[in-house]
């Protein structure tokens, strides 16, 4: 019995032997993986296996970022994601990294949850040649729709009175504005991808809005980051990624409906939409290893729809929260507008230059709106200087755009609502270089044009025929709620008729 007990206090001693070996094994191999190379941007010590993770919460991630910047710098590092990720913050620097070394940091990081859902190709997450060859195509194709052109209003300014009449059947009464707003916006680039609007009223419409909500709000959860930090363990856990990867299935089902809808009638010379002209171009390059396939077009239009929905939506949405809480802003906005347009016609986009003060706040609303703070992530594709410091191939790059907008050395009140930062001493448009809330470089937003007018028209739209406040004893809050994107806390707003 005795021997038998030594026996097992030996292969304890093994056991342990063994675990500690594997332990300072995974440690040192942690340490020279991740090790900062030479010249590095400075940041917090890194802890083995978690990196920075304890360090940072995913719902004020932004609010994280600048602390960091205040101790370390316009550029620090962190250990976060699938590796370093480098900070970028002001606007020179930005500038610097997204312009004039644009070629250096034009590509996606992998991300490892992103990558799971919807792979490497489309227009937001591919890179190197099939990038460039959809967003060009992309591109051309919009233009021919009307991206940019006046051919387009019409069909904005319909889904604008479209929202009017939506609004108006409160009769003035509370109601949340956020999914007529989602709808009204959603309906332009679904014309312009699928060809159609859908009913307000229309359930697959809404479901599938209400899907990409989640998505954003558990994309930017602590199981998300985990997940793209360990993805080789996460994956076989339960947890948000097994939703994100659910609902990513789910949408993308959705837009391959609408291209089988578009296949039984296609018809090259006569093409309606996005998806008919990228069937087209498939016919054409069928006999060769083109990147004009399937998958390819089912996520280029998911990309598609969801950009031309989520931003401009969520602008607007703080557009009328701002008019609610600042009233007197809101009397300026419509007195211009009722001198320049007036009560009988809809606003359009000849009276952009006519009604300087309006546009103003539009853009205020976009620069305080801060819709995507902390932009989205490039990549370094080589070697390559930023500020003091070398950024190696494969880092993973954030140039905020929080800290652009914000940069306290290009605004003159840059934490408070101020239409005049958009306004010269004689009350006209002033272009300022530091509003970048479309980012910059060579992955500028592609809808730039379109949201443009988007936001043009219908903040105006709805102005010109109501007075928005907060429901008798409820109080407006501009605090944001920061998941991806950073929008509004849920509220209520009156629209009286005016």
């Amino acid at each position: 019995m005795a021997v038998f007990s030594e026996i097992l206090a030996l292969d304890w001693m093994d056991a342990r032997g063994v675990l500690l070996f594997l332990f300072v094994f995974l440690i040192l191999a942690d340490y020279f993986k991740h090790r900062k190379p030479r010249n590095f941007p400075p940041g917090p010590w890194a802890l083995p296996i978690i990196g920075d993770a304890h360090r940072v919460e995913p719902s004020k991630l932004h609010l994280n970022f600048d602390q960091f910047a205040e101790k370390y710098g316009p550029i620090f590092s962190l250990r976060i994601m699938v590796g370093w990720v480098v900070v970028v913050n002001g606007y020179k620097l930005v500038r610097e990294a997204l312009v004039e070394r644009g070629e250096d940091y034009v590509d996606r990081p992998y991300l490892p949850l992103l990558y799971e859902a919807v792979g490497s190709k489309g227009l937001v997450m591919s890179n190197g040649y099939q990038w460039r060859q959809q967003r060009r195509f992309a591109l051309h194709t919009l233009r021919d729709f009307g991206l940019g052109k006046m051919s387009l209003e019409p069909s904005i300014q319909l889904e604008c009175q479209n929202l009017i009449e939506a609004f108006a059947q409160q009769q003035g009464g509370p109601f949340n504005p956020k999914m007529g707003v989602t709808k009204a916006v959603s309906n332009v680039i679904c014309c312009l991808v699928f060809g159609k609007r859908f009913e307000y009223t229309e359930k697959q419409h809404q479901t599938i809005i209400d899907d990409f909500n989640e998505i954003l709000i558990l994309q930017g959860s602590v199981g998300a980051m985990m997940y793209n930090m360990f993805p080789w363990l996460v994956r076989h856990l339960p947890g948000p990624h097994r939703k994100v990867l659910t609902l990513s299935a789910r949408l993308i089902s959705f837009i391959e409906e609408r291209v089988k809808e578009h296949r039984v009638d296609h018809d090259p010379s006569l093409p309606r939409d996005y998806i008919d002209c990228f069937l087209t171009e498939m016919l054409k390059n069928e006999a060769s290893e083109s990147r004009f396939d399937l998958e390819n077009l089912s996520i280029c239009s998911l990309d598609l729809f969801f950009a031309g929905t989520e931003t401009t939506t969520t602008t607007l949405h703080w557009g009328l929260l701002f008019m609610a809480y600042y009233p007197d802003i809101q009397k300026k906005v419509q007195a211009e507008l009722d001198t320049v347009v007036g009560s009988s016609r809809q606003p359009s986009m000849s009276d952009r230059d006519s009604t300087p003060y309006t546009y103003a706040v539009i853009q205020e609303t976009q620069r305080m709106g801060n819709i995507l703070p902390l932009n989205v992530a490039r990549m370094a594709n080589r070697d390559t200087p930023l500020g003091n410091y070398t950024i190696p191939k494969g880092t993973v790059v954030m140039a905020t755009l929080n800290s652009v907008l914000r940069d306290e050395t290009m605004w003159e009140t840059p934490h408070s609502f101020n239409p005049q930062h958009f306004l010269d001493q004689d009350g006209q448009a002033r272009k300022r270089e530091a509003f970048l809330p479309f980012s910059a470089g060579k992955r500028v937003c592609l809808g730039e044009q379109l949201a443009r007018m988007e936001l043009y028209l219908f903040f105006t739209s709805l102005l010109q025929r109501f007075s928005f406040s907060a429901p008798p004893g409820e109080k407006l809050s501009l605090d944001p709620v920061f998941a991806t994107t950073n929008s509004p806390k849920p509220f209520r707003l009156c629209a009286k008729p005016r």
